[in-house]
């Protein structure tokens, strides 16, 4: 069995330790508290002060927890409040397209499947949740990329593969999706990531009116647009309706 490293168990205690506490606490009270040398304690809280993850008070030179604490709890509440929201909604949209559903966020350069719910026939389907989309060419990264500045800037810094002969490469062109998608309120992908498949994609804010995700159908290229090649109307209604039913749970309010 592979041992514990103790250097990141002191470190847990003593984030425990903070959390814990009414009061900033000073290098003797962590020390003492966890059982430590003061070098070793010091050494530990300059290391998480340096991550963001503790805080020390300049007049008194005590520590406290850091913002960086806060902005990973909140991350990781509003990913799953994001889920805990739209499980109902996205289970109504794969009933009434037929169609896989999809709810991504912003992971790093790409979009993270956190949710997944199977097209409603017998077929075999595989799970694709925690698997990672690129921004450029799929619905759901597009829709990140138009709404989200920090998924913009990923997108536009890293490699845009051409997956497909209809995958947008150049800076250019992605910009002018990117407007579009605004202007729109919703992404398309046809045919630009996967040979034979389609998506369309609407974003989902939360309370603060900020993006935290977006939700795609996705299927068959043959299935989801017309004869004109663009996705039907009323999927993309669809969509849109279900983004804005969980932007709504979120607080968003209207749309």
């Amino acid at each position: 069995m592979a041992r514990n490293i103790q250097s990141l168990e002191r470190a847990a205690a003593m984030l425990r330790l903070l959390a814990g506490g009414e009061r900033r606490l000073g290098l003797s009270d962590v020390a003492s508290a966890l059982g430590l040398a003061k070098g070793t304690a010091h050494g530990i809280l300059r290391t998480l002060q340096a991550e963001g993850f503790v805080e020390q008070d300049p007049a008194s030179g005590r520590y406290q927890l850091g913002a960086e604490l806060l902005r990973l709890g909140n991350s990781y509440l509003d990913v799953h409040e994001l889920r805990a929201r739209a499980l109902v909604w996205t289970d109504d949209l794969a009933r009434a397209s037929g169609e896989s559903v999809y709810v991504g966020v912003l992971h790093k350069s790409g979009v993270l499947i956190m949710h997944h719910v199977f097209r409603p026939d017998d077929s075999r389907q595989v799970l694709e949740v925690g698997a990672m989309q690129p921004l450029h060419s799929t619905a759901l990264g597009k829709v990140l990329s138009a709404y989200d500045p920090v998924a913009h800037t990923e997108a536009l810094d890293g490699e845009r593969e051409a997956f497909t002969p209809r995958t947008v490469t150049d800076a250019a062109g992605f910009e002018e999706i990117l407007d579009l998608t605004r202007a729109r309120g919703w992404a398309a992908d046809v045919e630009e990531t996967w040979e034979g498949i389609a998506s369309v994609a609407a974003p989902i804010h939360d309370r603060r009116r900020m993006p935290v995700g977006a939700v795609a159908v996705a299927g068959a290229v043959e299935r989801v647009c017309g004869e004109s090649g663009e996705p039907h109307p009323a999927l993309v209604a669809s969509v849109r309706d279900c983004a804005r039913s969980v932007s709504r749970d979120l607080g968003a309010g209207r749309f």
